[in-house]
């Protein structure tokens, strides 16, 4: 998927111009962008501010620790079943 040239905080601040009045049109001629890509960024970070997306990010971060923690248990527990099961 190809990067941004927008960061997470300047999307919410160009999606706060359309909730301030401006038209999607307007905004989108401005900075160059589609209205298709205005609309996915409205679906993803619509209702945001800074620090609301900020905690979102660090929340994924965390989840994502969590995720590698359960794969390595879960595989040592695969391991430790596969050697009882042939010392039996």
């Amino acid at each position: 998927m190809k990067k941004s040239k927008f960061s997470e905080s300047q999307i919410i601040k160009i999606l706060s111009q359309q909730e301030s009045g401006l038209s999607v049109s307007d905004i989108c001629r401005e900075y160059g962008i589609s209205q298709g890509t205005f609309y996915s960024w409205k679906n993803k970070y619509s209702g945001m501010d800074v620090s609301q997306l900020k905690q979102m990010k660090e929340m994924e971060k965390e989840l994502a620790q969590y995720k590698k923690i359960v794969a390595e248990l879960t595989l040592q527990n695969t391991v430790l079943k596969d050697v009882i099961e042939k010392k039996l």
